[in-house]
């Protein structure tokens, strides 16, 4: 399927990555029972038909950024730079000049991966902290696009290592925080919920005085796929706690993701278990 999505003209692999979400979201329903608890708890004052079209937009919204994906190792340069509209790029870049490396938060939003893309189209070196999936195809054909756009990789058992080497060498870091932590995460707000969330992002940008950003890269209506990229800086006062600031910045970074998806919410990924892991003792309601 990732062969045929690079083949054919892009107005036909966005055809068949519509039809395909419209399959596995209203035909099939894979993890659809997931998707419709999700969007529940996170817009419980929604009406059903709203959260249903949500649910079901993010599955094609889905299965387009898989195609996409796959197709940007097609892409020159400047085809990456025209179809990424970066807002906030001069502030970025000026953090980037400070030469203490810039910590890049991002989510399962619109399309990360064009997201990285149209950041080292532009010249900004940058490595992503990631994990290997569990289709194997599938993510050797991934990895090997990430490699084709020029981004670094840090696979997360050498992110302790990795990515403080990187930013003490003046990088940007790209980390996805919005999954749920199995271990060593803390429990911050996420859409009024507790959720489990990975505590090293924000320990990183501590440890190195690295300004955090948060980037999010929305996809523009229409079938051609193009982009704006937002980046906005999370602003943060240290107390001097290390303890404390690291859950205060990953409360911080945690709400300006959840403002982002409240503008989109149907290119979110609500297919993950966000809201998996719970504190001891409690319950999660719907």
């Amino acid at each position: 399927m990732t062969a045929l999505f690079s083949m054919v003209p892009e107005r036909a692999a966005v055809a068949l990555a519509v039809f395909l979400g419209w399959m596995a979201g209203s035909v099939l329903r894979v993890r659809r029972r997931v998707v419709d608890q999700n969007v529940a708890l996170a817009f419980p004052d929604r009406d059903r038909s709203w959260r249903d079209r949500v649910a079901r937009a993010s599955y094609v919204h889905l299965a387009r950024e898989w195609m996409a994906t796959f197709r940007l190792t097609r892409l020159e340069r400047d085809q990456v730079m025209s179809r990424t509209n970066m807002v906030g790029f001069e502030a970025f870049e000026a953090a980037v000049e400070e030469g203490k490396g810039v910590v890049l938060m991002t989510g399962h939003l619109g399309n990360w991966e064009f997201c990285a893309a149209g950041f080292t189209a532009r010249g900004i070196a940058l490595d992503a902290v990631t994990k290997s999936m569990a289709n194997s195809e599938f993510g050797m054909a991934l990895l090997e696009a990430r490699r084709r756009t020029g981004m670094g990789i840090i696979d997360v058992d050498e992110a302790p290592r990795g990515v403080l080497r990187s930013l003490r060498a003046g990088r940007v870091v790209a980390m996805l925080a919005d999954q749920n932590a199995h271990r060593g995460g803390i429990f911050v707000p996420f859409f009024g919920k507790l959720a489990s969330t990975a505590r090293g992002p924000a320990l990183f940008a501590l440890r190195t005085g690295a300004p955090m950003f948060l980037g999010i890269p929305l996809r523009h209506a229409g079938w051609k796929q193009e982009y704006s990229v937002e980046l906005r800086r999370i602003d943060f006062q240290r107390s001097g706690n290390l303890d404390a600031d690291v859950e205060a910045l990953t409360v911080a970074h945690t709400s300006a993701l959840e403002r982002a998806i409240e503008e989109a919410p149907e290119q979110y990924f609500w297919q993950h278990k966000r809201w998996k892991k719970r504190p001891e003792g409690e319950a999660l309601e719907s």
